[in-house]
């Protein structure tokens, strides 16, 4: 199984972030990354329906061959974790990781005046998921707001210029007001405006990339497991989308670059429909 690629999936481009940082964080892994186009994105959708999506797409995954799958969406995570672990962990030994813990943990351990921002999908913080994750430590005061045009932004390509300023300002606000000093990217979407948010929030506040302590988690997950792929040969590293494949590949190259040379159609998930 060292060999074989590590899974990842979000309902469209924002887990890409996830997967840049896996390829950052480990260059000599292989990478199968979904984007889940017939459906996404997942935020405005039940709960019920992001679950049967997201096991979907990881059945696919887990037919493909990985070693791994990483749920590089917050939606999803919070959806569908508790069964992706019984399925596909303790039934067939697939290590599944997340994004809300690793993103959790990093905030808590960063804020200094123990008041931190979430901004998410209006399901993921509806789902009160961050709140769970920090509830570990009850000296924390947790502000949220659902941020739902900053995905449509992302999934537009739109990730500079007076739109995106004025949507931050807009969803920011109250937690400018809130005087948080550690703010968590609940949304793998969000580190690609994170210039945006940066720049509203100001210099005295922290971001927290979900995207980037994910990562981390994968390699802890690999490591531990004995799973390393040695560096024999070069990765391979192959994209999938569930639906249209087009807007998904040209936002793929943009913000992969070159790595992403082809978006290709995954024929498990095609064929169920």
């Amino acid at each position: 199984m060292n060999d074989a690629p590590i899974g990842v999936f979000d309902s469209g481009v924002g887990g890409l972030t996830v997967a840049r940082a896996i390829m950052d964080t480990m260059p000599h892994e292989s990478v199968h990354y979904v984007g889940d186009t017939a459906h996404g994105p997942y935020g405005p959708l039940g709960i019920a329906e992001v679950r049967q999506h997201a096991l979907d797409i990881m059945d696919a995954l887990v037919a493909d061959g990985v070693k791994t799958l990483v749920i590089a969406c917050n939606t999803a995570s919070a959806a569908v974790l508790r069964d992706a672990r019984e399925r596909f962990s303790r039934e067939r030994g697939i290590p599944v990781v997340e994004v809300i813990l690793p993103a959790a943990r990093r905030a808590a351990s960063l804020s200094r005046s123990r008041h931190v921002g979430v901004i998410g999908t209006v399901a993921t913080v509806t789902s009160g998921a961050y709140d769970d994750a920090l509830a570990g430590a009850p000296d924390l005061t947790i502000t949220s707001q659902a941020c739902p045009r900053f995905v449509e932004l992302v999934e537009a390509g739109e990730t500079t210029g007076p739109e995106v300023i004025r949507v931050a300002r807009e969803y920011l606000a109250p937690l400018q007001e809130a005087g948080v000093d550690t703010l968590i990217l609940g949304c793998t979407h969000y580190p690609l405006l994170a210039g945006a948010i940066a720049y509203v929030m100001g210099p005295d506040v922290t971001l927290v990339d979900s995207a980037s302590e994910t990562a981390r988690d994968v390699y802890r997950v690999l490591a531990a497991n004995g799973l390393e792929r040695e560096a024999h040969t070069a990765p391979s590293h192959r994209f999938y989308a569930t639906g249209p494949r087009d807007r998904f590949e040209a936002l793929a190259q943009r913000f992969l670059g070159p790595v992403v040379t082809q978006v290709e159609p995954l024929p498990e998930v095609e064929a169920a429909q």
